[in-house]
C-alpha cells in the first residue's frame, strides 16, 4: 500500500490517468422500464438486423431469429465446446448483408480453438458455413471472440489470452490481441505489423479478455475488457499499441500478489476508465436513435458482476450513469430504428428491450 501511494506521489506531475469508476454506487431509479421479449438459456450476443429482426446466440451452442416473441433455432449450427467460459460466442451482420445474406460468428470448437466463421442466413438454417480464421487449439476461458466491422470494411477480432496471460505479450500468438482481418480472414492491408501470418494480423496486443469492441461515430475504436482481482479497463484502441497485460494492471492476481499498476510503465497504452470493484464488462454499443435523445453518441457497456448497465461519455472521459437491473447483463445492442436491447446471463435468461418511461 506504501508503496503505491509512493508511485502516486512521484506522478504528480506528470499525466492525468485514467480514473476509477469502479467505487461510484449504481442507481436503481431507471429513465426506461424492461419490456422482457423471450427467455433463453445463457444467451450470449445479439445482432440486429437491417430489417428489423434479431439474432441471439446462445452459450450451449444455439442460434435463435426473431422476429417477434416467436424466434427459431437456426439449423447447421456447429458444434461448440460448451465448458466454463467457453461456447458459442458472438455474431454480427455482415456490412453487405442485403446483397449477401452473410453473417459472422465466433466459437470454441470441440477441439478447444477459438473459430471465426461465415455464413448465408437462410430462413431458418445457416447455409454454406465455412471456418475463415482459427487460432491453435488450448487454453482454459477468457475466449475474447467479439467481432465488429469498421468503416474501412475491415473485420476486428478480440482474443482472449485464454488463461495463460504471457502470450498477450508473444509477437506470434494471436492470444490477448485484437486481430484486424479481410472479411474473407486474412490479415487486412495496412496492419501496424508485418512478418508471419499471424503477427501480419495483429491490429493490437496487451490484452487480458476484451468483451467489447464497437466503433464511435467518429470513426475510432473501442474496446473494454476484463480485468483480474480488479482493473476492468475500457480503451481507446490504436494500431500497433500495447496495453500492456500481464506486466501491468490496475487489478491484482487472484492470488492477492500485486501487479504493477498502468502508472508505473508509460510504455504501455493506459486505459481511458477503470473500475475497482470490477464491474465485469460485457457488450458493448454507441447509441443513436430517438428513444433516448440524450443518450446519443454515448457508450452503453453491460456488466455481469455489475448486474446492471453503464453509459459512458461517447469521448471515454467519464461514466455518465450506472443502473442496477439486478440481472447479470451479457450483452447490449442498438438496432437500426435506435431500440436498445439487451440479454440476461442466465440458463433462464432474459432477453429485453429498454422502453422509455
Amino acid at each position: 500500500m506504501f508503496g503505491r501511494f509512493l508511485v502516486a506521489l512521484i506522478f504528480l506531475t506528470g499525466p492525468v490517468w485514467a480514473q476509477n469508476m469502479g467505487e461510484r454506487p449504481a442507481s436503481r431509479d431507471l429513465p426506461f422500464r424492461l419490456e422482457r421479449v423471450a427467455t433463453l438459456d445463457l444467451p450470449w450476443a445479439i445482432a440486429p438486423l437491417p430489417d428489423g429482426r434479431l439474432l441471439v446466440t446462445t452459450k450451449p451452442g444455439e442460434i435463435w431469429l426473431f422476429e417477434s416473441e416467436d424466434g427459431v433455432s437456426l439449423e447447421n449450427v456447429p458444434k461448440v465446446q460448451f465448458a466454463g467460459q467457453n461456447g458459442l460466442l458472438d455474431i454480427a451482420v455482415s456490412p453487405d448483408f442485403a446483397r449477401s445474406g452473410r453473417v459472422y460468428f465466433t466459437y470454441v470448437s470441440p477441439q478447444n480453438a477459438l473459430v471465426l466463421a461465415r455464413a448465408r442466413l437462410d430462413s431458418s438454417a445457416l447455409g454454406g458455413v465455412e471456418t475463415l480464421w482459427q487460432q491453435t487449439a488450448g487454453g482454459r476461458g477468457q475466449p475474447g471472440g467479439i467481432i465488429a466491422f469498421g468503416p474501412d470494411g475491415m473485420l476486428y477480432l478480440s482474443v482472449g489470452d485464454r488463461m495463460q496471460p504471457d502470450t498477450a505479450q508473444v509477437p506470434d500468438n494471436p492470444r490477448g490481441k485484437i486481430l484486424r482481418l479481410t472479411p474473407d480472414g486474412q490479415p487486412a492491408p495496412g496492419n501496424p505489423f508485418s512478418g508471419s501470418a499471424i503477427r501480419a494480423a495483429i491490429w493490437s496486443e496487451g490484452h487480458r479478455n476484451p468483451y467489447g469492441l464497437a466503433f464511435a461515430p467518429d470513426g475510432r475504436l473501442w474496446s473494454h475488457e476484463m480485468g483480474p482481482r480488479g482493473g476492468d479497463e475500457l480503451n481507446l484502441i490504436t494500431p500497433g499499441q500495447n496495453y500492456g497485460w500481464p506486466e501491468v494492471s490496475n487489478g491484482d492476481n487472484y492470488t492477492g500478489w500485486p501487479i504493477p499498476d498502468h502508472d508505473t510503465r508509460p510504455e504501455f497504452t493506459a486505459p481511458k476508465l477503470w473500475w475497482t470493484p470490477v464491474i465485469a464488462p460485457a457488450g458493448l454499443a454507441f447509441y443513436a436513435g430517438d428513444d433516448f435523445p440524450a443518450w446519443r453518441g454515448q457508450m452503453l457497456i453491460g456488466a455481469l458482476r455489475g448486474q446492471g448497465l453503464v453509459m459512458v461519455a461517447g469521448d471515454g472521459s467519464d461514466q455518465l450513469a450506472r443502473w442496477d437491473l439486478r440481472m447479470r447483463v451479457r450483452d447490449v445492442a442498438v438496432d437500426r430504428a435506435g431500440h436498445v436491447w439487451i440479454i440476461e446471463d442466465s440458463d433462464s435468461g432474459g432477453l429485453y428491450r429498454l422502453v422509455p418511461k
